[in-house]
Parts: structure tokens; sequence; C-alpha cells
């Protein structure tokens, strides 16, 4: 019973809502598929079978149901030199070993890495996401007739106007029939479909990459499997915590990547290239109303009964109503409050949003923007952390003896300061450090406070260490060198 709930919940909960969402993602997926396949150097049917084939598959093993993955370009970017010299046999093969890559992280739960993302690196790759998204455009804005710019602009009126009237039907949809309708029976002379590549007339079919099986494949492919994989899975990582917070419904990360890799490793079996999550066309679907795993599945299929049962009609519609679409989900996908919270937020954390925005956009490389992020925030958060780091003293009333008080955190990035606390040259007999309000955190405090003791020590002063909590005394028992029979010496724990 419970499994059957289960599935009712995540398959059969909003079927009008989701069936619908679907089909305006099918639609939307055709352009974007054709477009990831030029920038990857295939044929356009390589990216539809890919996009069709991940769609279903991830709706069944996938992780965030109402997540929409399928070819994409962040992908295609990766593979253009790997079909350019050695053929797209290649790229079916290194899309299937990307796929095992892929599964072996989800085992791995590599998942848990985006626990050290931080909210200013993901606002900063949604931002730069939408960025990119509206770019993908200009080349449909550019160097057009007039006639463009007003179809794009009553196609974005009616997505916005449209729901004031009824939310029953998408108004992407309707933008798009509409619009299809106007300039087919009007006659009006715009790019469509069809001039992105001819679309496939028949049902992809079950093939074994022609590649030799041996080593010197294995190291041609290896390098660009592995990007891929990881690729893949930042994106659908990130792209599944923006489908969480759009829902407020947790997903299963684990399950996701599992998911992701079961998806290309059959894809590469079906002639497709490699892809992942989609934010563009899964903030379509979600906007919408799709919200289960049946939108994700009815929008592959419906995509590959489009392209082959509906070649013909699909091949009209004129390419202004998919950009409107386009530009609806870049508006939406931007996080615009990022840009007023600006002036409110810690300038640290702006300034790791920004950076990551304009890393991404400007290399159109996601790992690089999200890497150099989660690097800047590190060194945010350490130099945060060392700020609040504090050493008081007090001399005896007789001058024998000084007590130093530490607080706050000892770790690499604090241990210069430790020492610089300290002064080596006073004449005392005693020294007591008292660490009651500090931690101890890596091997780097171990060793300054072996160097702060061994120089006291040198200058004859005793060196009496208390307030050691039970981590740090553990630490500093296992790698200090000073004295590692501490415990029979000055330094123990409190209790």
């Amino acid at each position: 019973m419970p499994n059957f709930l289960t599935m009712k919940r995540e398959w059969f909960s909003n079927v009008r809502g989701d069936i619908l969402a679907g089909i305006v993602v099918a639609l939307a997926l055709i352009p974007e598929a054709i477009g990831f396949s030029i920038i990857a150097g295939v044929d356009p049917r390589v990216g539809l079978y890919a996009s069709f084939s991940i769609a279903v598959i991830i709706s069944l093993v996938g992780g965030r149901p109402g997540m929409i993955s399928a070819a994409t370009a962040a992908v295609a970017v990766l593979v253009l030199p790997l079909v350019r010299d050695h053929g797209v046999d290649y790229l079916f093969a290194a899309t299937i070993l990307m796929g095992i890559l892929q599964i072996i992280a989800g085992y791995l739960r590599l998942n848990l890495l985006m626990q050290y993302v931080s909210r200013s690196v993901i606002t900063g790759f949604v931002n730069a996401l939408a960025i990119l998204i509206f770019m993908a455009q200009l080349p449909e804005l550019i160097n057009v007739p007039i006639i463009t710019y007003a179809l794009v602009a009553g196609g974005l009126t009616i997505i916005y106007l449209f729901p004031y009237l009824t939310k029953a039907v998408p108004s992407p949809l309707v933008a798009i029939i509409i619009i299809t309708s106007l300039v087919y029976y009007a006659g009006i002379d715009v790019r469509t479909v069809s001039d992105m590549g001819e679309l496939p007339s028949s049902l992809p079919a079950w093939l074994i990459p022609n590649v030799p099986f041996n080593l010197e494949t294995l190291q041609i492919i290896f390098p660009y499997s592995f990007a891929m994989a990881a690729v893949g899975l930042l994106e659908s990582m990130m792209t599944a915590q923006i489908v969480d917070d759009l829902t407020d419904t947790p997903s299963d990360k684990q399950r996701e990547m599992k998911g992701q890799g079961i998806a290309n490793f059959f894809t590469g079996f079906l002639g497709g290239m490699g892809g992942c999550a989609m934010i563009g066309q899964s903030v379509i679907n979600v906007k919408s109303g799709g919200s289960t795993r049946l939108s994700a599945f009815v929008a592959g299929s419906f995509l590959l009964f489009l392209i082959v049962v509906l070649g013909a009609l699909v091949a009209i519609i004129p390419m202004a109503a998919l950009v409107a679409v386009m530009i609806m989900v870049s508006i939406g996908t931007f996080s615009w409050r990022s840009i007023t919270d600006i002036r409110h937020h810690p300038w640290q954390s702006s300034v790791v949003m920004v950076v990551t925005v304009v890393i991404v956009v400007w290399t159109h490389d996601l790992a690089q923007g999200v890497l150099a992020g989660v690097i800047l925030s590190g060194l945010f958060f350490a130099s945060k952390v060392k700020a609040i780091f504090n050493v008081d003293s007090q001399l005896s009333g007789d001058g024998l003896s000084r007590h130093y008080i530490v607080a706050g955190q000892v770790f690499f990035a604090s241990s210069d300061d430790l020492v610089e606390a300290f002064d080596f040259k006073e004449v005392l007999d005693e020294v007591v450090i008292n660490v009651e309000q500090a931690h101890f955190w890596d091997i780097s405090a171990v060793g300054t406070l072996d160097k702060i003791i061994l120089k006291f020590r040198r200058e004859g002063t005793n060196v009496s260490i208390i307030g050691l909590n039970d981590a740090s005394a553990h630490m500093i028992n296992r790698y200090a060198m000073h004295d590692k029979a501490l415990e029979d010496a000055d330094i123990a724990p409190q209790h």
C-alpha cells in the first residue's frame, strides 16, 4: 500500500497540470536540442534522441520529480573536440562511460559535496544561467526582419497577460499556438524550426558504438567522460536544489546522481549525446504547472511524438515564439532580488555571487564559475573565523609568571597570529596558556603550539597548557612533537 501511495503521489497526483506542462517543455526542447547538436558538431537527431531518452529515463529513476533533464549546452561544449577528431561513435562511447562514472559517484555519495556550496554561489549560478539563456536567443534577434521583434513582443504579451484570463492552459503553450497560427495563415516570412535542421523521421535504434574496445579507446574517451560526468552532476545537483526551493519539496540527490548515470548510460546506446538537468526547462515545467515524474515523462515522450509523427507541423513553428518562451524563462530564472540584496548583504557574499556570475558568463563553463565561487566562499569564511581570534595576557604580582588566555579557533589561518601574540624574550619562570575558550582544528594549529612551547623552553621558561577540550587534547596528544608524553606533563584535558 505505501508503494502504491508513493507511486500515486509521484506520478498521478497532478495529471492534468503535468501533461500540459510536459507538452510545453517538449516544444521548448526542440530548438535547444537542435542547437546543442550544432554546438557539439553532430547531426540534430543526436541531440533530439538524447533529449527524449534522458527525459523519459530520468522520470523513471531520478530523485527530483518535476525536474527536466535532456541534452544540454554545458555538456555539448565539452565534446566538440572529441567528435571533430575521432567521430560521433566515440561520443556515444564517451556518453556510456559518463553514465558509469555518474552511477559510481552516486554510490560514493558525492552529492554530499553540495553542502559546501554556499547560497551566494547558487544565486550566482542561477543568475549566470539566466544570462546565458538570454544570450542564446540573440542569434534569433540580430539581423532579422523587424516583424520578428513584433512576434516576440506579442508572444511575451500573451505569456504574461493570458494567466489573468485563465490558468487552465499554460500561457507559453497558448503563445506558441497563436504565434504559429498567425505566421502560417498570414504567410509571414520568418525563421522557423525547419531552418534549424532536419528533424528525424524514425525512432532511435539500439546500437553498439563502432569503436575499438581497447585501452587506447579508453584513454581517448575517459578525459571527456570524466568532464561530462562532473559538469553534468554539478548542474543537475544545483538545478535540483533550485527546484527544491521553487516547489518547497525535498529531493533525493543521491538517487538523482544514479538516475543521471543510468539515463546517460542507455542514451549512449540509443545514439544520443550526454546530458543533464536543465534549469530553463525545469523552470518552464514548474511554472506551467508540472510537479511530478509524469511531466518529465510526457515531455520526453511528446518530444519523440512531435519529431517523428508531427514533424511537419513542428517545422512551421516560428523561432520567434520559442524565443519569447525562453526570454520568459530567462526573466523568471534571474534572481532580481539579489541586485537589491547587494546593498544589504555582507560584501563578501556579494563578491562571491558576482564572481560566480562573471566567470560562468565569461567562460560559458559552469564548473569554473562554481569552483571559483566555492573557493572564494571558503577563503572568506576562513578570514571571518580568523578575525574573531584573540589572545590576552596578565603578569603575576611578582613578575615571574604570565597567564595567557587564548580565545577563538586555532587553525592554519590563525596560527601565525597565535605565535605573534607571545613575547618569548620576556624573562619569566613560568608561562600558563589557558585555551579553555579555544579549539585546535588542524595540524597547523598543533605545529604552532609545538613552536610556542619549544621557544619558551629554549628561554628556560616552564610552560603549562590548561583548559584543553577533549577534541583538541586528542589531536595534540596524537600529533604534537614537543613532548610525546603530554599526559605525564603539563597538558591535561579539562573536565
